[in-house]
């Protein structure tokens, strides 16, 4: 039973708002199950339009909840570090990010004398109080009026508030941001209102999830001093001929420093776009970086290289993705070419291995071996708490068994991965973690996570981060299926011969020492037999 159901079903006779929510939901379920057969067209167009009015409404509703539990504690009771934890875990709100900044613009918050505060933006409160403007409008119109310079008056922003608000209520968001555009163009046609303070403000750089294909997209606000090297680096990096990924003899690094006739060929052969040509550029002054070591020799206890992992079927297979230690997938393909020029970094065998991986009470920080080792893991691309995604590359090694400082050993059997703000949140009071490493099982090698809850309070269920599971078990899923739909693959024989372009032949050991810069084979499959070793070298 979850601590509302108790809340409910306890002897205490039910508060007015719980009555409420009861009614809500009986509604609802008639809502959802009444027949619209019955409903004229002009009727059905205005049941349609008035729920989605209702919604709206519901939305404010639910922002003036989360206000009142925030005053009360509730986060913090229910074990939780912060008010978007608790709004994401407890209330399972999709985006409570921007949930927060909606609230801050339209809620209703006490003073610290306990009367309430008026709304940032009134008259936006009142429409979407009302239902005639949604969660989306209401992003949008916040995102205007965050433009509007600090410096401009302050009954001109209450101006601007208002119409923003009258545009809300007829258009929709994308004619929001075009109509404010106009706005705020017409606020500061001269962009002479706007000063160091704004830009600094408006400041970002943001690098997307990747697509299914593996590319992503990357968006950015540029102060001028950014934006001032940026284009010096595209006028002597971007020029036609430069830097081409796909022209062997094309000149590498500045035009400045290049053969001119090498230039004027190379340009002759050069097909690409300006925006191809601009992010090759960006790409090769990147390698350049890491190349000369600018970024230092170790982060978080793992080498400053390209460390990536790989399944051997796929890299049989020549198809599929690995893992870099930052998250991204590479296409098997590419990583082939990548290491033909990576340095040496050997892949890691759970049978192959002669680093010590087991200290314990001899070292409190795990070593670069056991960091390597234990990114290779199925589970070890991310932190291992429930729902985290910060890549191995950014994370820290917990003492999952027991904590150092009551006697936990630096075993690669008692070690986890766990981003800085996670790791920090173990312990024994209530809103922090306990973990223990699981020991038999399926989830045999993993770090189970149980957030505490204050005495008295149902305790809450350990959990795993299934984030690494899923590409194994849509593997499995799709197997399954075809097995289902074709019958079971005849015997397959001997083992396929292991060729990879002539790049990496893992059937010999030194020339995979030669080749296999940087990456670390996945331990997702028996090493098959009479095929190779290896190890990290000391």
């Amino acid at each position: 039973m979850s601590s509302s159901e108790a809340i409910i079903t306890s002897d205490v006779p039910p508060s007015r708002a719980t009555e409420l929510v009861r009614s809500l939901h009986a509604l609802i379920d008639g809502i959802q199950t009444v027949d619209l057969a019955s409903c004229t067209d002009s009727e059905l167009v205005e049941v349609a339009a008035e729920t989605e009015r209702a919604v709206a409404r519901l939305s404010f509703a639910g922002d003036r909840q989360v206000v009142e539990a925030t005053e009360r504690d509730l986060p913090r009771k229910t074990g939780h570090r912060s008010v978007i934890q608790f709004m994401t875990h407890r209330l399972r709100i999709a985006e409570p990010m921007r949930r927060r900044d909606q609230m801050s613009a339209t809620a209703t918050f006490p003073s610290p004398t306990g009367e309430p505060l008026p709304p940032q933006h009134p008259t936006l409160a009142d429409a979407f109080a009302d239902g005639h403007v949604g969660p989306a409008h209401v992003r949008a119109v916040i995102d205007v009026l965050d433009q509007i310079p600090h410096a401009v008056d302050h009954d001109v922003k209450i101006a601007a508030e208002r119409q923003m608000t009258e545009i809300a209520v007829d258009h929709t968001p994308a004619d929001i941001t075009n109509l404010g555009a106009r706005l705020l163009a017409h606020l500061d046609p001269d962009g002479t209102l706007a000063d160091d303070t704004d830009r600094k403000r408006r400041r970002k750089l943001s690098v997307n999830r990747q697509r299914a294909d593996g590319t992503a997209k990357m968006s950015a606000d540029l102060t001028p001093e950014l934006l001032a090297r940026i284009t010096m680096l595209l006028a002597v990096w971007a020029k036609p001929g430069m830097n081409n990924p796909d022209d062997p003899e094309s000149p590498h690094g500045s035009i400045e420093n290049a053969d001119p006739e090498m230039v004027e060929a190379a340009a002759a052969r050069d097909d690409r776009s300006d925006a191809q040509r601009n992010h090759d550029a960006f790409n090769a002054l990147l390698k350049a970086v890491l190349e000369d070591g600018l970024l230092g020799k170790s982060h978080r206890g793992l080498p400053i290289q390209v460390i990536v992992k790989a399944d051997l079927n796929d890299l049989i297979r020549e198809a599929g993705f690995a893992t870099t230690a930052t998250g991204t997938l590479i296409p098997i393909p590419d990583l082939i070419d990548l290491a033909a020029d990576a340095q040496h970094w050997l892949a890691v065998f759970k049978d192959a291995t002669a680093i010590p991986l087991y200290f314990g009470r001899g070292k409190r920080l795990a070593t670069r071996e056991q960091r390597l080792v234990s990114f290779a893991r199925p589970d070890g691309e991310v932190c291992s708490t429930p729902d985290c995604d910060l890549s191995a590359a950014h994370v820290e090694m917990h003492h999952a068994q027991l904590d150092w400082g009551l006697g936990g050993l630096t075993d690669i059997t008692d070690l986890a991965p766990a981003c800085p703000k996670h790791n920090r949140m173990v312990g024994g009071q209530p809103g922090q973690y306990t973990t223990r490493m699981v020991r038999e099982g399926p989830d045999a090698g993993r770090c189970a996570w149980r957030l505490n809850a204050e005495p008295g309070a149902p305790p809450n269920p350990e959990r795993i981060n299934r984030r690494p599971d899923i590409p194994r078990r849509f593997a499995e899923h799709l197997e399954q299926v075809r097995t289902e739909i074709h019958g079971p693959d005849p015997a397959s024989g001997d083992q396929p011969r292991l060729h990879l372009r002539q790049v990496i032949d893992l059937r010999n050991a030194s020339d995979a020492e030669a080749t296999l810069a940087s990456i670390l084979l996945a331990t997702l499959c028996p090493r098959p037999a009479g095929t190779w070793t290896s190890m990290i070298p000391e």
